[in-house]
């Protein structure tokens, strides 16, 4: 029998993952809400044939979309699951889930799961990218995704959240073009993300710590925000590389892992960082925040006040 649980899923031309991503958690959940950002591909014909309940949404940033599912998809059970289209839940950690989801006492709110990563078909296993510790399942009315353009976080309130052991995999099946498109859109939207801090454009969403997350998400944010975020990038991007690297033992991942940690740890912080440079050098002299979210829209084409 199915979990009392609502897995939500958001989507944009998935059709490579969407039913091996359904099929995965067939029987598990008892409900599974498709979000589709207005696919060109068959993604939602592909989604509803499985069984999924379809909703469709303009996308605005990744944390906007999630939480109009939360505020939208009429969600009738005790439990929710954050999933992504190209993440797998493994033999043993639905097993886990079974056995431990339904006699969870009343003060558990949330569980964070241990995702690996998967890339060219190979598990990255260093650099710092394994375990990276999420909390992706929490209880109806107990959580939120954090009002950010980027590096978006689940948090929780009203009691504690557990840390199960399963195996929990993110594996896209897409190239390496599909990899730098993504990333190249990811460091546009981190970029106004730390614009926005940097100029006070929003009040800040400071809901993410080490109660209402998992501690690795919370120190990494502190790390990120009170120490990375304030060096010249041509150096933190090169610093945090060679962290990742050597110190993180990221060279025994082989050739596959040196072009994912170039790539992931190297080549987009650095394009963060000069994407921000170049928004910085657009908006100098500029201090009206109206006019600030005006010149956004004009260079990045993302609209601050959607």
């Amino acid at each position: 029998m199915a979990l009392d649980l609502t897995a939500i899923i958001l989507t944009k031309n998935e059709s490579i993952h969407i039913e091996r991503a359904l099929k995965n958690i067939q029987g598990l959940a008892k409900h599974v809400v498709v979000v589709d950002s207005f696919s060109s591909d068959n993604t939602a014909e592909i989604a509803k044939a499985h069984g999924a309940t379809v909703l469709q949404n303009k996308f605005i940033n990744y944390a906007k979309q999630f939480q109009w599912a939360l505020d939208n998809a009429n969600i009738q059970t005790a439990w929710i699951l954050r999933l992504d289209a190209d993440e797998l839940i493994e033999s043993d950690l639905r097993a886990e889930l079974e056995k431990k989801l339904p006699v969870l006492p009343a003060d558990v709110v949330g569980i964070n799961l241990k995702r690996k990563h998967i890339f060219m078909g190979r598990w990255v296993r260093h650099g710092g990218r394994y375990p990276l510790v999420l909390l992706r399942i929490w209880r109806h009315g107990h959580g939120r995704i954090e009002d950010r353009w980027m590096d978006e976080h689940m948090v929780i309130w009203g009691g504690k959240a557990i840390t199960l052991e399963g195996g929990f995999a993110d594996h896209n099946l897409n190239d390496l073009t599909f990899f730098t498109t993504k990333h190249n859109g990811y460091a546009t939207r981190e970029a106004i993300d730390v614009l926005i801090q940097r100029r006070n454009i929003y009040k800040r969403d400071d809901a993410l710590n080490t109660k209402s997350a998992s501690i690795q998400a919370a120190v990494k944010r502190m790390m990120k925000e009170s120490i990375y975020n304030k060096l010249p990038f041509t150096i933190s991007a090169l610093l945090y590389f060679i962290w990742r690297y050597f110190f993180q033992m990221g060279f025994l991942d082989g050739r596959t892992g040196l072009v994912y940690h170039f790539l992931q740890g190297y080549w987009y912080r650095f394009l963060v960082g000069a994407k921000l440079m170049e928004l910085e050098n657009a908006l100098d002299g500029i201090t009206d925040t109206e006019e600030i979210k005006t010149r956004l829209l004009e260079i990045t084409g993302h609209n601050l006040n959607a």
